[in-house]
């Protein structure tokens, strides 16, 4: 458990360009779209779990 998950990097790229840009998602379009890269890549990434994908699937379960 001490391996670093894989979208963390992309995570606090989103929280420090938000502070910076007082939450102005539209100033972080890049961070963001970087970080659901990384979700479509590592599904089970902690990281992702809270982040909203644009495309579910239903039809898969785990």
């Amino acid at each position: 458990m001490s391996q670093k998950d894989p979208c963390q990097k992309q995570a606090c790229a989103i929280q420090k360009c938000l502070q910076a840009n007082k939450y102005n998602e539209k100033r972080c379009e890049d961070v963001i779209r970087a970080m659901r890269k990384c979700c479509e890549v590592h599904e089970k990434s902690v990281c992702c779990s809270g982040f909203v994908k644009e495309h579910t699937s239903k039809d898969r379960k785990t």
